[in-house]
């Protein structure tokens, strides 16, 4: 372990070393927040005649430009879990940190359209290793009671992403803004050089002094801590177990009872979430403010438009960081699902009625809006990350993220890229309508299927998971 670590860190049993580590890790997601945030505010900049670009966009150049970033994400999500798994959690971190800086490095050297395609492409390493690479980090690092707090940070700084970039758009030359984009992962990327790689991985490569000079930093403890010792040892053991009997992880995924229902749920969840409309409203926003307009003075600028939505994502995110080891994943999964679903109805309903020719109140579908893009991010949004790392051990968790994850981009590539024409065949307020029925679906599918993870080991949820086991023991148990 790097010596600079581990003098100039916090010692004496605090965990601080796990809250600043954590918000390092999650830093190269709030680049990609800007990176997200950016097109949002400029579009309509990049395709005026006296805009920065020296041509101006199309609406074709700007449809490859917002979805192009998706399909390179599927491309790229592919193996991002096997190379995890191969070359360490660090140095997928760096690598996405550098794409990062190559992303913000190119739009500042052009702004053509084929450049910012190509920057958007190259922006979909970020785009997966973000959500892949970045929660096992996190979860790896994180003790138990610390690792739904911790996980949340992914979606907050995310969210401070979205924000910082809606803010420095309407304050900031198009230039000024580049060069603050490039600044934070050039920043994280000289210092994360320095930083460990995870006690669980580094078992996995035989450095078992190394993993247990990292959890003792990482606890603020002595090397020769009786939990350092009983945690290592724990990691051990199943590292040798997975060697004795070598499976390949999808044979284990299919053939393990308890792992395959893990497995159904992630996907589940990953998949209703993505399909629960957040991302339609945060494109289409404009949209829905104009139509509210119509029967309110509500005259907002597109930049202040995206700058209020980006503010109650942020409220969402600080809130879900804030509760979620209290409320639990199961709670806080129920109630963010239901409201998004109740939001959407609400849409679904108030652009029906007003299609029709009933006039009702402008506020409403604006409350709706932000109520559903605050519970998305209060809840449904970063338990669906949390719950992987949750649910599996570190042997699976890196092919099951970027399986969930190449689910996620084929997700929003469809919404983004056909949301329009499927609203031009069958309105808009049955789109709507459709995301309300996918959220309630996910809020019934967890009452029914979803077991609490907070605080539990894997082995303690896989036995709640196994009913099948527990009947026969119950059975046995008979006199």
């Amino acid at each position: 372990m790097n010596i600079l670590i581990s003098k100039f860190m916090w010692q004496n049993g605090t965990r601080i070393n796990q809250y600043l580590f954590a918000i390092l890790i999650t830093i190269p997601l709030l680049s990609f927040g800007m990176v997200q945030g950016w097109l949002s505010p400029m579009i309509s900049v990049l395709q005026s005649p006296k805009g920065p670009a020296p041509v101006p966009f199309t609406t074709n150049d700007i449809s490859w430009t917002t979805s192009v970033t998706y399909i390179s994400a599927i491309i790229v999500g592919a193996p991002m879990g096997h190379l995890t798994d191969r070359f360490g959690r660090k140095a997928m971190t760096l690598i996405t940190t550098l794409s990062l800086i190559i992303y913000w490095q190119i739009k500042l050297m052009c702004l053509e359209p084929w450049a910012l395609i190509l920057a958007r492409a190259i922006a979909g390493i970020p785009c997966s290793a973000c959500y892949i690479v970045l929660p096992i980090y996190l979860k790896e690092i994180s003790d138990i009671d610390l690792r739904g707090a911790l996980g949340s940070l992914l979606i907050l700084n995310r969210n401070i992403g979205y924000l910082a970039s809606y803010v420095f758009a309407d304050i900031l030359e198009v230039t000024t803004m580049l060069w603050m984009g490039l600044l934070v992962p050039a920043v994280v990327f000289f210092i994360f050089i320095i930083m460990p790689e995870t006690p669980e991985y580094l078992v996995k490569q035989g450095k078992v002094d190394e993993a247990k000079s990292v959890l003792a930093w990482l606890r603020g403890v002595s090397i020769i801590d009786q939990s350092v010792e009983h945690d290592i040892d724990n990691i051990v053991k199943i590292e040798k177990q997975t060697k004795a009997d070598p499976k390949s992880v999808w044979k284990i995924i299919w053939n393990d009872r308890p792992t395959f229902k893990a497995f159904i749920i992630t996907l589940v969840i990953k998949i209703t979430q993505q399909f629960d409309g957040y991302l339609i409203l945060l494109i289409y926003a404009g949209f829905v403010t104009e139509r509210a307009a119509e029967s309110i003075s509500l005259k907002l600028s597109p930049n202040k438009q995206v700058m209020m939505i980006g503010l109650v994502q942020l409220i969402g995110s600080i809130i879900a960081t804030c509760i979620v080891e209290r409320t639990g994943r199961k709670l806080l999964l129920v109630t963010t699902s239901f409201a998004v679903g109740v939001g959407m109805l609400i849409l679904s309903g108030w652009f029906y009625l007003t299609g029709t020719g009933t006039w009702l109140p402008g506020w409403v579908p604006v409350v709706a809006m932000c109520v559903c893009i605050f519970a998305d991010a209060a809840g449904f949004q970063p338990i669906s990350y949390i719950i992987i790392t949750d649910l599996f051990t570190f042997q699976l968790r890196g092919t099951v993220s970027a399986f969930a994850n190449i689910c996620a981009k084929l997700s929003n590539f469809i919404q983004t890229k056909w949301f329009t024409k499927v609203c031009e065949l069958i309105s808009i307020h049955w789109t709507f309508l459709f995301f309300s029925i996918v959220s309630f679906i996910a809020c019934i599918y967890t009452v029914l299927s979803f077991p609490e993870t907070r605080h539990k080991s894997v082995e303690e949820i896989y036995e709640k998971l196994d009913k099948k086991k527990q009947k026969e023991e119950k059975i046995s148990d008979l006199p």
